[in-house]
């Protein structure tokens, strides 16, 4: 036996071993990456069965001070879904006293009786407007306790949006379509109005409204995994 021979395929050996490791490492190992698609939308009221949308009055349960949200909701969803309805789009008047008359089908009917495919935007909303106070930091107090900080507070403005709102056949008087939307957000800044704070938690509502009665495609995140 050539003992001379042998540490050179020993060392051949290891090295053979360690590809085939790598390799195994290689083949059950898996890279996982974050991607994020569009994905189509599923309406659920079709807008195209009508020719005339009626937006009516809102039941409204509170509202921040010095904002008319009967007018600035009418105006808002007149000019956004006029962008999308095909059809006509007019404003109602009338008079809400409580959230039993969305259940009042013969109301409803009576109020496109001389109308045909029409369909009625209406619902409830409250909207409130609270100040509140929050540490944003804490500071050395001049006193003979150096183990108490004081706390420094700010104050910030706090929305809170609560729309239900309801698609009703004119024909019928049956609610085709009825979602309650809950929006809210801070603000740092302490001079924020309500009336700018209302149009971003309108917006927010509307955005989650289109992708049920427009269909539109939204961006959901995926997991990639490659091995």
């Amino acid at each position: 036996m050539n003992l001379s021979m042998m540490p050179k395929k020993i060392k051949k050996s290891r090295i053979a071993l360690l590809f085939a490791l790598l390799f195994f490492i290689s083949c059950v190992s898996e890279n996982q990456f974050n991607i994020r698609i569009e994905a189509p939308g599923k309406t659920v009221l079709d807008l195209d069965r009508f020719s005339e949308l009626f937006i009516t009055d809102f039941l409204i349960k509170s509202q921040a001070k010095g904002l008319d949200l009967n007018t600035e909701i009418i105006d808002y969803f007149s000019s956004e879904l006029g962008n999308n309805f095909k059809g006509k789009i007019s404003t109602k008047k009338i008079t809400m006293e409580k959230e039993e008359i969305f259940k009042n089908e013969d109301f409803w009917k009576n109020l496109s009786a001389d109308k045909e495919n029409t369909l009625l935007l209406t619902g409830s909303i409250q909207y409130k407007e609270e100040v509140r106070k929050s540490v944003i930091g804490t500071k050395k107090k001049d006193s003979e306790d150096p183990f108490q900080p004081e706390r420094i507070l700010a104050e910030r403005r706090f929305y809170l949006l609560n729309l239900d709102l309801y698609f009703i056949d004119g024909k019928t008087g049956k609610a085709l379509y009825k979602k309650s939307f809950k929006e809210s957000r801070n603000y740092n800044n302490p001079e924020q109005t309500a009336y700018f704070a209302f149009f971003d938690l309108i917006k927010a509502v509307k955005e989650k409204l289109y992708r049920d009665i427009l269909g539109e495609r939204k961006i959901q995140q995926r997991y990639l995994i490659i091995r």
